[in-house]
């Protein structure tokens, strides 16, 4: 009856402010952390990480593509060894603000467009999986169980954490839909549809067919509209159903 809740973190840039990531880490047990290429610069690396620390969340590396611009939400056709050396890069920069914190990094999230081709395309999901092996063997990789990614992951011996997404809708396949900008939700409802996810294990999909699901770690979004809202409702509704809200042990 322990369920993980995660949320992206860190996700401002320069002057400009993305989320709200002093309220929204009351709420979460773990928090995956932009590393410059999608979000965040080396700064609000630092901060977030110290946040992390204050509100005894565990820390995760959410490396995307580099494209600030897209927010890394537009698909870009890179090799295999480009896509190692780009998580490599990331998740290496953020272990070191996690280690200078006195903190070990707890697991790595593909960010974005990075993620949906993990989850398609054994070539992405192989070079993801040897990036995470290679950085550290003891880090929990974060994926859906549906699509390629998780037994790529299984078979090479990661360790994996299955995902289930509070502020998202899934399509017929159980696939994520992913848009460019998060849609606004009714937090009760989105609270309600994840505690019948984690109990039930299914989940209605857009096209109004029942599909099912997998998880031990709930995923909401900090810039979906009314995300403090959301937090709270999916946080108070897994509590009211029981479970205790903690992030995996190393």
């Amino acid at each position: 009856m322990q369920i993980d809740l995660n949320a992206d973190m860190g996700e401002s840039f320069g002057m400009y402010t993305m989320g709200n990531d002093a309220e929204f880490m009351k709420y979460i047990t773990s928090a995956n952390v932009a590393c410059g290429f999608h979000a965040g610069d080396s700064s609000v690396m630092k901060r977030t990480v110290g946040l992390a620390k204050e509100f005894g969340v565990q820390v995760g590396a959410h490396p995307g593509l580099p494209d600030l611009q897209g927010f890394g939400r537009r698909e870009m056709n890179l090799t295999s060894d480009e896509i190692y050396c780009d998580v490599v890069y990331q998740v290496g920069a953020l272990k070191a603000f996690v280690e200078a914190a006195g903190m070990k990094l707890h697991h790595v999230k593909p960010h974005g467009s990075l993620y949906g081709m993990a989850h398609r395309r054994e070539d992405v999901a192989s070079a993801i999986c040897n990036a995470v092996r290679d950085i550290d063997p003891q880090l929990y990789l974060y994926i859906m169980k549906n699509g390629v990614v998780g037994r790529v992951a299984e078979s090479m011996g990661v360790r994996v954490v299955y995902e289930l997404y509070a502020d998202l809708g899934y399509d017929a396949k159980g696939g994520l839909v992913i848009t460019r900008v998060h849609e606004a939700h009714d937090p009760a409802g989105v609270a309600a549809r994840v505690v019948g996810m984690v109990q039930d294990g299914k989940v209605e999909a857009l096209d109004g067919t029942e599909i099912a699901i997998e998880g031990s770690s709930v995923c909401v979004h900090g810039d979906t509209p009314g995300a403090v809202e959301i937090v709270t409702a999916v946080r108070n509704g897994l509590e009211g159903a029981g479970f205790s809200l903690a992030s995996p042990s190393y």
